[in-house]
């Protein structure tokens, strides 16, 4: 299984592949772009999962395709090293490497839909880009599989790439979370806050004169508001902390493929105020408030309501934990199981009564 280690694909990659290792899978978790921490790597190993680092370009940073030289080499050799049933790619690209085994391409999220989402498309006419729309394209069409984290997400890729078969739609999961009834009076956002699809302008504008405090968690590259307590990375314990103490989470992002942050959030018990995208209404409606994500004053309406209604706040910190429950890491991982399944060879072998058994 290959992976990067930025985000929620990280999240998402460390929670299936410790899962399938707890499953009886023997999997192996190959990362591209910045190496692991350290506490990451030492949780992984304890999971049964075997952790190889490439130092291979991220897709999305090499659109030219400079590297896939080196990466089609370095992943070849470890599918001759390792022989794996299955090869589960968490990018693109790696999928028209000429494989010998099947593959499923998991679209967490493209460099098109971010910009169609950003309103900011007109590089994408660059030569560069338009290589990087071909590889994804080609990408879709030669893996045995794709899969998207929600159908929102799905229809778009299916838009604009035109996949010749129809992929599946698997939510992303996590472990329960544990509900905290008592809650402080803060609100909580977090994110790759250096990422224009975070929306956090419009966070910073609407958390002006609010009544209670606004932390924000996650690597930035601009000037911190003067509006919000800019926390920084967090490792994964101190984020989950926050969230157990925070009593609103808020997202107000112009673009989320699924959103594990959020899922995260509800998980621990915090009321949800969301952008009003597809994704969210299709994940979270009747357990959230939505909001444009262009209007900042309706975003500061919202919390600034929530705030002072301590009933409807409760109500919805109760209606997105039992809906977290939805998005179980088990389901999902049971969810790519079958599909692993679907795409092996049933092997005939000869049991010790020499009865015929047929396994996948």
């Amino acid at each position: 299984m290959t992976t990067d280690t930025v985000g929620g694909v990280w999240t998402y990659s460390r929670g299936l592949a410790s899962d399938l290792a707890s499953a009886g899978v023997e999997v192996t978790l190959v990362t591209m772009g910045p190496r692991a921490r350290t506490e990451e790597r030492g949780r992984l190993e304890r999971s049964g999962v075997r952790l190889i680092e490439t130092d291979l370009a991220l897709e999305w940073q090499d659109p030219e395709g400079r590297n896939v030289a080196d990466a089609s080499r370095v992943l070849a050799g470890l599918e001759a090293k390792l022989g794996p049933d299955v090869v589960h790619l968490n990018s693109f690209r790696e999928a028209s490497f000429g494989w010998h085994e099947p593959t499923v391409v998991v679209a967490h999220s493209c460099v098109n839909s971010w910009a169609q989402a950003c309103r900011d498309t007109a590089w994408l006419e660059q030569p560069r880009w338009r290589l990087y729309t071909e590889h994804v394209g080609a990408a879709l069409d030669v893996a045995q599989a794709w899969v998207c984290p929600s159908q929102s997400f799905h229809d778009v890729i299916s838009e604009l790439y035109r996949p010749r078969s129809r992929g599946t739609v698997i939510w992303n999961g996590i472990a329960p979370g544990d509900f905290v009834g008592k809650k402080q009076d803060r609100i909580l956002a977090a994110g790759r806050l250096w990422d224009r699809a975070k929306n956090i302008e419009a966070l910073a504008a609407a958390a002006y004169r609010l009544a209670w405090p606004v932390e924000v968690a996650g690597a930035a590259d601009a000037t911190p508001s003067a509006s919000m307590t800019w926390l920084g990375h967090l490792p994964p314990e101190a984020i989950h902390t926050r969230l157990r103490h925070a009593a609103i989470f808020v997202s107000p992002a112009l673009y989320e493929p699924f959103g594990l942050s959020v899922l995260e959030a509800a998980a621990a018990g915090c009321a949800l105020v969301l952008s009003d995208i597809p994704t969210f209404r299709e994940l979270w409606n009747e357990a959230a408030i939505f909001v444009d994500p262009a209007d900042a004053d309706a975003l500061h309406s919202a919390l600034a309501d929530l705030c002072n209604e301590a009933r409807e706040r409760a109500r919805l910190q109760r209606a997105a934990y039992e809906h977290s429950l939805t998005y179980s890491q088990t389901r999902m991982t049971s969810a790519y199981m079958k599909l692993y399944e679907s795409l092996l060879p049933s092997k005939i072998t000869m049991t010790p009564d020499d009865q015929i058994e047929v396994r996948a």
